[in-house]
Parts: structure tokens; C-alpha cells; sequence
């Protein structure tokens, strides 16, 4: 049934995306991420049609699948597991307990077990893996056929898209021996809080500190030396744990207050904090992220004139604050909740982050400093956080 062609393939870098949502697309949105963009979207129109309705905003707008990855030289990812749990009386959508909530990670582990078993993902864990997976894609000819898999039904030969286990909320985290359980499973950074209140930490639009559960989460988290997601707490928290976790801290998709207030984004303080910890920030592709006055579910990107050079403002904005390129990298969130209505008018696919090079050229960055913010900083910063 298949009878995509696949686009004229994209030249360019090797690209390190530290936050892709792969799990939740695939069991939530049930998208195929094996499958072309075009097939995908195609399906899901198909079914709006059906329906009469559209369930989610984002619906046949999706940037991400498997096959962009590739044309866009996406090699290597932060994949998440995300599951949040909410009371009877929160607002925000959850589940009712952290038991189900954890068996809702298992299955998007599970997911990703699957892809590695179908020769699409490889799951990194140390730095022998991460060398060897980096040199692999670096080595590879861009004109290589095997970049582009248009049918899930054939065998794969294409490279494997490697991929960093994170958890995006510690809701699912029963007891610190399910924290345990998930690093033996290879994750290897936690973000303590996402939207509203969690069960260890207040994430976005709230304020508080952590939780007696919470400073015990840390600590356990610093035992492990798993990297800390700064991503998504609210400023008092932020401050706490900064200022208490001794062991690697980033942000992995996170843009500047200073550009797009709201505090959701980090203030230039913050900014300064992770830098000095020797951390790195992600550059996030939502619109709501990138702009002043988005109004979420009523804003377009023509009405702000969005493209991706809205992006480089605020990569400019961290490496004046930290004096150089070393900090910035790519943390897209791209299909995180929303699609196409909500990225810059040129990002239709994660391919078109091919794009950012000739922007940051233009605004003289050389031609090191791109290359550490498309791949190297992450890696970097990685390799550091593992030894």
C-alpha cells in the first residue's frame, strides 16, 4: 500500500536532538514512526475524514518519524518515557496512581525494546556506545541509500538511530527502587517535575519547593550520577536543586525568558546557573517557546511571521551570557504535544533542522561553534557526565 517516494535526500551534519517525545507518538498518537511523514499524515486524514472529527490539534501535522530523522541526519536523540499522575482534582490530564503510571512507561519501554529489535533505534548507555555510535554516522556518506527506509515492511538496512533514555516527570517513580529498576533499563536523565504539581516537584505555572520525597529522589539521583533535567521546575525548585545536586545537570529543551516570557523559559540567572555547572540548554522549536504573546490553541505562525532564524536569537542570547558557543545545543520537542501548527513556517519535518547552519553562518558563527551547537556540546557533555 506504500507508494511514497523518497525526498531527495538532505546533506548536512550530524544532528543531536536531546528531547524527542518518540514513545508518546508512537503509543499515544499511535503513529508508526517507521513510516514516511507523507504515509502518516495521509492515514491520519484519512481517519479525521472517517471520524467527522479531529481528536488532537496536531492531527495530520506531524515534523518527526523515523525517516526524516534520517534525511536530516538525526542520528543520535534523547528519547523520553512520560506518564504523569494527577488527583481527582487536578486539572491537567494524568493518570489516578503511580502504579499506573509506571506500567504506562513500561509500555513505551517496551516500544522502544521493539524498534531496537526492528534494527530502527539503538539504545546508548555509556560512552564506548556513544563514540562508537557518533563515529558510525559521521563516517557515513551522505550520499548513503540506506539513510531512507520507505517501507516498515521490508527488512531494515538503514543505520540505527541512536537513543539516551530520559524520563520527563518523576510521577511513574513508585518508590527508589523503581528508580533503580529504570537505570538497570538504561535511563540515564530524569526531570524531576513536568507541568503543575508532580509527586516529587512543582514543574510549570507553579511554585513551592521540593517535597520531602523529592529531596530523597535527588539525592538517589546523584547516587546513580544520573544527569538532572532542570527542564519544566519552577523557579524555587530550580533554585533548590541547583544549589543541593552535585552530579551532571542540563536542560534539555529549554529557551530564554528574556525572549519569550513566561516561566516556562529560563530567566538569564538560570541560564548563567546551568552554565556554570557546565551544562548545556536545548533549543526548543515550540512556537510558544520561541515568541511574546503566543495565545496556545489561537495563535498561528503567520501571525508572528515564525521561522527557524527566531531560534538563533535565542542561541545568541545564551552564548552572550556564557561567552562562547560550548553551551547551546538542539532539544527540539518537535511533535511534543503539538505539530507543524505550532513550528516556524520552514520547519515542516525534524529534517529541516538542516536548515539552522547556513542561519547560524550568516549571523557569524564559525564553523566549529556549529558543529558543537548541531552534535558536539551534547556529546561533550555526555561524555563528561560518564566518565
Amino acid at each position: 500500500m506504500n507508494e511514497d517516494k523518497p525526498k531527495l535526500q538532505t546533506t548536512g551534519r550530524l544532528i543531536f536532538d536531546i528531547h524527542l517525545d518518540l514513545a508518546m507518538n508512537a503509543l499515544e498518537w499511535n503513529r508508526d514512526l517507521r513510516w514516511s511523514q507523507e504515509r502518516l499524515r495521509r492515514s491520519e486524514h484519512i481517519a479525521v475524514m472517517a471520524s467527522g472529527r479531529q481528536d488532537r490539534p496536531d492531527r495530520t501535522q506531524n515534523t518527526v518519524c523515523f525517516p526524516e530523522m534520517r534525511r536530516g541526519r538525526v542520528g543520535l536523540c534523547v528519547a523520553t518515557q512520560i506518564a504523569r499522575v494527577a488527583s481527582e482534582y487536578h486539572t491537567l490530564p494524568g493518570w489516578r496512581s503511580a502504579h499506573q503510571a509506571w506500567a504506562h512507561t513500561q509500555g513505551q519501554l517496551a516500544w522502544y525494546r521493539a524498534m531496537e529489535e526492528d534494527g530502527q533505534l539503538l539504545q546508548i548507555r555509556d560512552c564506548a556506545q556513544l563514540d562508537q555510535h557518533v563515529q558510525l554516522w559521521l563516517d557515513a556518506p551522505e550520499d548513503d541509500p540506506n539513510w531512507y527506509v520507505g517501507d516498515s515492511r521490508r527488512p531494515p538496512t538503514q543505520r540505527p538511530i541512536g537513543y539516551v533514555l530520559s524520563l520527563e516527570g518523576a510521577d511513574s517513580i513508585i518508590d527508589l527502587d523503581y528508580l533503580h529498576r529504570s537505570y538497570a533499563a538504561g535511563l540515564r536523565a530524569l526531570g524531576p517535575a513536568h507541568y503543575g504539581p508532580g509527586r516529587y516537584a512543582l514543574g510549570t505555572d507553579c511554585t513551592g519547593p521540593l517535597s520531602h520525597t523529592g529531596r530523597e529522589l535527588i539525592r538517589e539521583m546523584q547516587q546513580l550520577r544520573l544527569i538532572l533535567d532542570v527542564t519544566h521546575l519552577c523557579d524555587e525548585t530550580f533554585w533548590q536543586v541547583i544549589e543541593s545536586y552535585e552530579g551532571p545537570v542540563w536542560a534539555s529543551h529549554q529557551n530564554c525568558r528574556r525572549l519569550a516570557p513566561w516561566n516556562r523559559q529560563f530567566a538569564d540567572d538560570q541560564i548563567r546557573a546551568v552554565i556554570q555547572r557546565g551544562g548545556v540548554l536545548g533549543m526548543a522549536f515550540d512556537a510558544i517557546m520561541m515568541v511574546p504573546g503566543w495565545r496556545h490553541l489561537k495563535s498561528r505562525p503567520l501571525d508572528f511571521d515564525l521561522k527557524l532564524e527566531r531560534i538563533c536569537s535565542h542561541i545568541d542570547h545564551i552564548c552572550d551570557i556564557a561567552g562562547n558557543a560550548e553551551h547551546v545545543c538542539i532539544g527540539s520537542d518537535l511533535d511534543g504535544g503539538y505539530g507543524s501548527e505550532q513550528t516556524p513556517m520552514d520547519l515542516d519535518s525534524i529534517a529541516d533542522l538542516q536548515k539552522l547552519p547556513e542561519l547560524l553562518r550568516q549571523r557569524g558563527y564559525s564553523e566549529d561553534d556549529i558543529e558543537g551547537v548541531l552534535w558536539r556540546n551534547a556529546v561533550n557533555f555526555l561524555r563528561s557526565a560518564w566518565s
